[in-house]
C-alpha cells in the first residue's frame, strides 16, 4: 500500500466529512487507507463515518488524547509506505496525495514533505518554517517579527519572504499535512505525546533532521485549508492559547536544555506584558471614545492567562 491518510477528529463533523469526500475524488491512482481517530467527539462524527464512510477505519477514543497522542494511534495500525496527516479542515486539489508520492519515491533521503496549503483560491498559507532558537523567539516577542514580516534576519523563522511556489529544503513541515516516510518513522520513532498540542511536528522534524533526513516542500500537491476546527468557548481557547507555550517550553527543555529554557521562559513572560499592557492601554482608549472593545478584551485575557503559566505555573 502507498500511503495511509491520517486525520484527527475532535467535533469537525461536517468539515471532517467534506475531507474526506475530497480524498476519495481526487486520489486515483494510488493505493491507500483512511484510518480516523476521533477524540471524544459529541458531534455525532462517529455516527457519520458508519453511515457515509464505512470503508475507514475508525479508532474512538473515550477522552481527547491530544493531537500527538491520536496520530500514533493512528500510525501503529497504519500499512502503508508513507503516512500523510492531515487535518479534518483541509480540501484536497486533484492528485495532492500523488504527486507527494512521486516526489517522495524520487528523494529516498527525506523522511518529510509538505505541500502548498492554500486559505482561499488567491491567498497561500504560509506554512512550514525555521526551527525555534532563542534568536528567532526575541524578534517576535519584541514585535521585529511583524514589523519586518518580510525581512530575511527578523522574519526568518516564518521565511514570510518565500511564496511557497518552489521546490526547496525546509526545517519544519506544519501539522495540517505532513506526509512522512515510514521507514524513517521506523528509525526515529512516533510523534513525542508528552506534547498534547503544538509543537509535535516541531520536535518530530527537529528528530529527524538530527538522524539525518531531510524535510521538503512540494508546491506542486496543493490542498484547500478551510479552517473553522472544533467549536469552543472562549474558555477553551484560551486554555489552548496557554498550551502553545506550555509546549514551546517543552521542546526547549527537551532539546535545548535548562538555562535557555529559562531563558525562552522569561522572553515569552516578558512579551506577554508587554503585550498586555498595549491591550489594556487600547481598551481604556477605546473606552474613552465609546469604540468596540471585545477583540481587545479577548487578547488581553490570553495574553495575561499566558504571563500567569509563564511566571507562576497556573493554567486556565
Amino acid at each position: 500500500m502507498d500511503v495511509s491518510v491520517i486525520i484527527v477528529n475532535w467535533n469537525t463533523r461536517q468539515l471532517l466529512y467534506d475531507c474526506l469526500k475530497s480524498i476519495k475524488d481526487t486520489t486515483k491512482n494510488i493505493t491507500y487507507e483512511i484510518i480516523v481517530v476521533d477524540n471524544n467527539s459529541s458531534d455525532d462524527s462517529v455516527e457519520m463515518l458508519a453511515e457515509k464512510f464505512p470503508d475507514v477505519k475508525l479508532i474512538v477514543n473515550g477522552k481527547n488524547l491530544g493531537f500527538a497522542a491520536a496520530n500514533n494511534q493512528g500510525i501503529e495500525i497504519s500499512q502503508g509506505r508513507y503516512v500523510l496527516l492531515l487535518n479534518s479542515d483541509t480540501i484536497l486539489y486533484e492528485g495532492a496525495i500523488e504527486k507527494n508520492v512521486i516526489y517522495a519515491d524520487d528523494n529516498p533521503d527525506a523522511a518529510v514533505f509538505g505541500c502548498r496549503v492554500m486559505n482561499s483560491p488567491d491567498n497561500v498559507d504560509m506554512t512550514c518554517f525555521a526551527f525555534p532558537t532563542l534568536l528567532n523567539l526575541f524578534f517576535s516577542v519584541t514585535g521585529l517579527e511583524q514589523a519586518f514580516k518580510m525581512s530575511r534576519l527578523f522574519g526568518r523563522e516564518r521565511m514570510r519572504w518565500w511564496p511557497r511556489d518552489t521546490f526547496r529544503r525546509v526545517d519544519v513541515v506544519t501539522g495540517m499535512y505532513m506526509f512522512v516516510r515510514k521507514k524513517a518513522i521506523d528509525e526515529v520513532g512516533m510523534m513525542d505525546d508528552s506534547f498534547f498540542f503544538y509543537y509535535e511536528e516541531t520536535d518530530w522534524c527537529y528528530r529527524f533532521a538530527k538522524a539525518g533526513w531531510k524535510a521538503l516542500f512540494n508546491p506542486e500537491a496543493i490542498i484547500m485549508h478551510v479552517g473553522g476546527g472544533g467549536q469552543s468557548s472562549s474558555k477553551a481557547a484560551m486554555k489552548m492559547f496557554v498550551q502553545q507555550q506550555k509546549s514551546c517550553l517543552i521542546y526547549y527543555k527537551k532539546h535545548k536544555g535548562q538555562i535557555k529554557t529559562f531563558i525562552a521562559r522569561i522572553l515569552l513572560a516578558l512579551g506577554f506584558a508587554g503585550r498586555s499592557l498595549y491591550w489594556s492601554s487600547l481598551i481604556m482608549f477605546k473606552k474613552l471614545i465609546a469604540a468596540q472593545t471585545h477583540h481587545q478584551i479577548r487578547n488581553n485575557m490570553k495574553s495575561l492567562a499566558a504571563v500567569k503559566y509563564l511566571l507562576f505555573g497556573i493554567e486556565p
